[in-house]
């Protein structure tokens, strides 16, 4: 083959098979071959921790955190910078000698585990390890293989998440290293992987608990907010992510400065955190999903900042490329770097800076948007909710969670949503809200219509509800709720949503726009027949069906 690369680990893959020539998501083949090998080292690593560990030697919280980290790096719009990417080969390649030393029994190590290169050797490496060197594979095991693999990529991010506020797991991060170790493992039968794949799915359960009680504990349950759209006349900075930390940190180190924060896409539920709320210079949300950003950001005239994924790599010809910055596991230019160690105060100065020095943002829009329904606060409004569905008020619950994109047939979710009937309640999470969240669509008995729990990871908040309104009614089953899942999806912390889900006994999920092209037809036909998985149709049919 002549393809210069091949990743098919997001939705927008090229055709839906995959990227050959340059990644949809800018990526390019020198950087999607380092990120192939980064997995491939890591994989190796993990062999070396869980043999340790069953050796009953400990593993170090610092080789936990360099594994999630060199995961998330690999998700679908998180780091373009080859020279960062590099340097996590090399740090996991010089990890990789000293726990070797450790190890004891070194018989059938894979070559993942035993392999040490240099930088000149990176590139010829590269190419034996990726997608197309397994394509001898059987491929419903290569399939099921890297269906764990992303999934373990969107588990780590919400481990990321959760370490960066002090939060870890040592029998996650157990489960995690073990599970993606087991994918350099031959010796695996379709039915293990299938078994792991469930395990991954109850996995993905306990990290967003874990994030959950991480992000609660420290800024508070969030709550009904009303969340501004317009803008101020002092110059901003806007943020962008996941990550709630940062987001402290760049509050606290802006307040007295005369700068005004904003949030971007998938940091807009920062915003229902009571701890947030004090920060007058806070203040409010500006624009829309990250697809969105290379005309957003250009209006926005301030730095910004992006905390984790949802980078789109800015044009040649864009005015804001200097006042793009990354932080964290994200990366694009490494003189636009703010650098820092978990628990450890990152210092902003620079951005804050650059951000006197600039206009205030141009207004794109003006009013408000209502958000705030995580678990807990849907859960204070149970009687209210019950009783709306007892009397008819609610005939149905729409989960439309997961992920916005930038192409053309995700306008599927805005006309479904469009034309929902006005007794029915769309349940939202992760930046799939903004096809339909500025729609207006009304409320039912003050309920509102679209109830958005938050980031994709308080997905999580949506399957606790469900519990618990499963639970209030006397019901034996998840699926005899008033509840049908239409969900989006775009790139792996999609994917451990979807098995978290499949792991508490959901069925009957539509996935779309399309159904991911890693899956193999057998393995395809296996989420069918044992879930119910499916993808969309027309909007009328779906309607119909879903509605």
């Amino acid at each position: 083959m002549n393809n210069k690369m091949f990743c098919f680990q997001c939705q927008e893959t090229a055709g839906n098979k995959g990227c050959t020539i340059q990644g949809v998501c800018g990526k390019k083949p020198e950087v999607a071959e380092l990120q192939d090998l980064l997995i491939w080292t890591t994989k190796g690593l993990c062999v070396l921790t869980s043999r340790l560990r069953d050796e009953g030697k400990t593993i170090h919280q610092e080789t936990n955190h360099l594994i999630t980290q060199n995961l998330f790096i690999t998700i679908t719009n998180a780091n373009f910078d080859a020279c960062a990417i590099t340097k996590a080969i090399e740090k996991t390649l010089a990890l990789k000698e000293t726990l070797l030393s450790q190890l004891s029994d070194k018989s059938k190590l894979p070559d993942a585990a035993t392999w040490t290169g240099d930088k000149d050797s990176f590139s010829t490496k590269a190419a034996t390890i990726g997608i197309l060197s397994t394509m001898e594979i059987d491929e419903d095991i290569r399939s099921l293989r890297e269906l764990i693999t992303y999934g373990i990529k969107g588990l780590a991010a919400y481990m990321k998440h959760a370490n960066a506020l002090l939060f870890d797991d040592p029998k996650l991060d157990a489960f995690l290293q073990r599970a993606l170790a087991s994918t350099l493992d031959d010796a695996l039968s379709l039915d293990a992987l299938v078994t792991l794949t469930m395990e991954t799915g109850k996995a993905g359960v306990d990290v967003m608990a874990l994030l959950d009680k991480a992000n609660t504990s420290r800024y508070g349950s969030p709550e009904i907010t009303k969340v501004n759209l317009g803008v101020r006349n002092n110059p901003g900075i806007l943020i962008s992510g996941h990550d709630l930390g940062d987001l402290e940190m760049l509050l606290k180190q802006t307040e007295g400065t005369g700068v005004d924060v904003y949030t971007h896409s998938e940091m807009l539920p920062a915003h229902y955190y009571p701890a947030f709320k004090k920060y007058s210079h806070f203040v409010g949300n500006y624009g829309n999903a990250w697809w969105k950003q290379r005309e957003e950001f250009e209006s926005f005239n301030g730095p910004i900042l992006m905390t984790t994924n949802c980078i789109v790599p800015p044009l040649e010809s864009a005015k804001y490329t200097d006042r793009l910055w990354t932080t964290g596991t994200a990366g694009l230019n490494p003189k636009r770097h703010i650098p820092g160690e978990y628990g450890k105060t990152k210092d902003f100065s620079p951005i804050i800076a650059q951000a006197k020095k600039c206009p205030p943002p141009t207004q794109l829009e003006t009013g408000t948007i209502t958000g705030g329904f995580a678990h807990n606060q849907v859960l204070a409004l149970a009687d209210k909710v019950i009783d709306a569905v007892k009397s008819g008020a609610i005939r149905k619950f729409i989960v439309m969670a997961g992920c916005d994109g930038r192409m053309k047939n995700r306008e599927y979710y805005t006309e479904f949503a469009k034309r929902l009937s006005k007794d029915t309640v769309i349940l939202t999470a992760g930046c799939a809200k903004y096809k339909y969240n500025k729609l207006d669509l009304g409320d039912i008995n003050g309920i509102p219509r679209v109830l958005d729990a938050g980031q994709c990871n308080d997905s999580y908040s949506l399957a606790v509800i469900a519990l618990k309104l499963k639970e209030a009614f006397g019901l034996a089953d998840i699926n005899e709720l008033p509840i049908s899942y239409n969900i989006a999806w775009y790139e792996q912390k999609a994917v451990i949503v979807l098995l978290a889900l499949l792991y508490l006994g959901v069925k009957n999920i539509h996935l779309g726009p399309t159904l991911p092209a890693f899956l193999s037809p057998n393995v395809t036909n296996l989420l069918i027949s044992k879930f119910g998985i499916a993808g969309i149709g027309t909007i009328d049919d779906d309607i119909k069906l879903l509605g």
